[in-house]
């Protein structure tokens, strides 16, 4: 995949990015999802809402804020990845937020 902005080729997308910074705060606004992920707050937004269609958060209004569910138990959707279980790739890049192995 390749950054428009920077014209690197980049690792993860955006999805994921998303999906890692809900997993480290769950209770992030979208604006500061938004600031770590490099990408605007409709970007992000339209992101989550992919993210909750198709099964890998839920979000649920708790006052002026929101806060995010990650659903763990299923698999990645891409026939690539589909043996690959969100928990797996969760812990895989969040790893380190936990402290040395």
């Amino acid at each position: 995949m390749v950054d428009e902005q920077t014209g690197k080729s980049g690792f993860l997308t955006n999805h994921a990015r998303v999906l890692l910074v809900i997993a480290r705060a769950p209770d992030s606004r979208l604006r500061d999802i938004a600031a770590a992920c490099h990408i605007t707050e409709r970007t992000a937004l339209s992101i989550v809402t992919d993210l909750e269609q198709d099964g890998y958060l839920h979000r649920e209004r708790d006052g002026r804020r929101t806060r995010y569910t990650l659903r763990q138990d299923g698999t990645l959707r891409h026939p690539a990845e589909a043996h690959v279980p969100v928990r797996e790739l969760l812990k895989l890049f969040t790893a380190h937020d936990d402290g040395p192995r």
